[in-house]
């Protein structure tokens, strides 16, 4: 194996999810090259790739596909912020978590929706009909945590979110109407 593969092999096991783009970033050869040697190591079944909501991440084969999961969730800063305070504060309700958390709920709902699809967050529902938020593995979900931090750009995206969020949720009705045409 060459070494400029051995390194990319060896940052992608250091960093588990990361994404192409993040680790061609982080990294000291060309976008080409980087594709060109995660090829030859997705070949030899040294690296599985997965794709989660419009990026490609790699990991070492031995994370299974709920952990693959998990970790490319992780690095979004708000998805990583909800799982935290779940585990800090479960069984809660999403308002709650909304509230404390201070992101709008439809930012919440929007995390909450992938966090539930890979089953990291489970929504129960009581006889009133009344959700309260739970971890669907508390057991996985803590140690994949510590692995993972989200990325500057992932970050950005999220702070742009909750903006636009907040700036939509205290918008005057009659703007909000203006908006919807």
């Amino acid at each position: 194996m060459s070494e400029t593969r051995r390194q990319i092999r060896d940052r992608i096991h250091a960093n588990a999810g990361v994404h192409f783009n993040e680790l061609v970033r982080r990294s000291e050869f060309a976008p080409g090259q980087v594709q060109y040697h995660v090829r030859r190591l997705l070949d030899a079944d040294e690296l599985v790739r997965n794709e989660f909501y419009g990026q490609t991440h790699y990991y070492p084969p031995s994370y299974d596909p709920w952990e693959r999961a998990a970790l490319a969730l992780f690095r979004r800063e708000t998805a990583r912020e909800v799982v935290v305070y779940l585990i800090e504060h479960e069984p809660v309700d999403p308002a709650t978590v909304a509230d404390d958390l201070d992101i709008a709920r439809s930012t919440l709902e929007y995390h909450l929706d992938r966090l539930v699809e890979h089953d990291v967050v489970e929504k129960r529902y009581d006889d009133r009909n009344r959700v309260s938020l739970r971890l669907a593995n508390p057991d996985r979900t803590a140690p994949l945590l510590s692995e993972v931090e989200p990325t500057v750009p992932d970050r950005l995206v999220d702070r742009f979110s909750r903006l636009v969020d907040g700036l939509l949720e205290n918008a005057p009705e009659a703007d909000r109407a203006t908006e919807a045409d």
